[in-house]
Formats: C-alpha cells, structure tokens, sequence
C-alpha cells in the first residue's frame, strides 16, 4: 500500500495512506493526540509505578518514544510490549520528525527503538525493556498481563474489525485487575463493545480537533 510523509498541524509528521485516506496519527498534531490520548490521560496514571503497558498499534513509534522520555523524568520502570502486523520500515522512521519536535538529545534512543529485533526482549535502557511482536491483534491471547493497553489502531472506518467486542474481549483478558484502557476514538459502537467486554467506560475531551476520547477500566 501507498505510503507519504505528511505534515500536521503541530508541525510533527505522519504517514498517510492514499488509497484508505487515512493516518498514522491525526492530522491535526501527531504528536499533541499522542501526548493527550496516551500519556495525559493513561500513563500518567500511574506516575512513579513500576508499569507493563500493551501498545496496539507500533506504527512510526511515536508512543514507545514519547512513553520512555516521560518514564525517565519520573525515574520509572517501564516493560513496553508493542503488536504490530505491518511494521513501518527504518527509513520510513527517519523520515519522522519526533526527535526534533520532542528532544533532539534522544536521536539514539529513537534509532534503538527501530532497530531492535521484532519478537525479542529489548533493553532501551537500565529501566525500560521493548518488545515488539509482529503479530496480528486478532491472535493476542494473553492473561492478566498488562497494567495499561494503549489502543491506536488504524480508525473504525478503514478497520471496524479492529473495534469488535471480540478484540476488546482480548483486550480485558490481557488486564491485569484494575488495569486501564486509552484510546483516541469516542463512536457509540466502540464504547458499547468495551462495556460488553466487561469494562467501565468513561468520555474524556478529546485531543485537539476530536470532541471526546474513551477510558476503560477493568
């Protein structure tokens, strides 16, 4: 499938698919959405906490990147597993502008972020081990595992599969007790298939350009 390097409205890139019409990352701030979605409303929960987090979704790395950077402000350990069918190819991530945009000193650790081997675990630093799974997220099948599930996959109107009660069935099971849920989406279809996989659901304001986002907790 066709892919171009397209710049948001935060000045931060993205790739984006012509014949889905569809982004990696909003159009409106790739990186602004990641911060909003992912850490403002899901790691910073559990800010100064040990924490295994499930990315769905690895795509450019953005979320890896941005989790390790605010994980060493807080002197946290982070056990960061990402599932990924289609990996983004390296010189498809140099062509991101993350390092510039966020912290031009953490060039390395972008690079190391890339090219660690797929479905092995990878030391980043003292404090934060990767694992990326080349996997589809229909075949994620594990058990009280993760104490928070970044969910960023392709959007409802490309991929309704992804958004079936069936993958957030996946997505319960693979939380540990208390665990947390974010996502960027809010349509009626998605919330009713996480309550019916068993989560208590909640709107938060959404990132800029989108009205509201999803929580689920289990």
């Amino acid at each position: 499938m066709k892919r171009e390097i397209i710049t948001t409205k935060d000045g931060s890139t993205t790739i984006h698919l012509p014949d889905w019409n569809e982004n990696y990352h909003s159009k409106h701030g790739a990186i602004q959405e990641a911060y909003h979605v992912f850490i403002n409303n899901g790691f910073s929960l559990f800010k100064g906490k040990p924490i295994i987090i499930l990315e769905i979704g690895f795509g450019t790395g953005l979320n890896a990147f941005i989790t390790f950077i605010e994980a060493q402000k807080n002197h946290q350990s982070v056990h960061y597993t990402s599932v990924e069918a289609y990996p983004v190819s390296y010189d498809e991530a140099l062509k991101m502008n993350f390092v510039e945009q966020i912290d031009k000193n953490k060039s390395t650790v972008f690079d190391l972020i890339h090219k660690s081997a797929w479905n092995e675990v990878v030391p980043i630093s003292e404090d934060f081990t990767l694992v990326k799974r080349e996997q589809f997220f229909q075949d994620i099948n594990d058990k009280e595992s993760f104490d928070l599930i970044y969910f960023d996959a392709f959007g409802f109107r490309v991929q309704p599969e992804l958004w079936s009660e069936l993958i957030f069935n996946k997505m319960y099971d693979a939380l540990k007790p208390g665990g947390i849920l974010v996502t960027y989406a809010c349509r009626t279809s998605i919330k009713n298939a996480m309550l019916q996989a068993g989560f208590k659901v909640e709107k938060l304001v959404g990132p800029p350009g989108k009205r509201e986002m999803l929580r689920g907790y289990k």
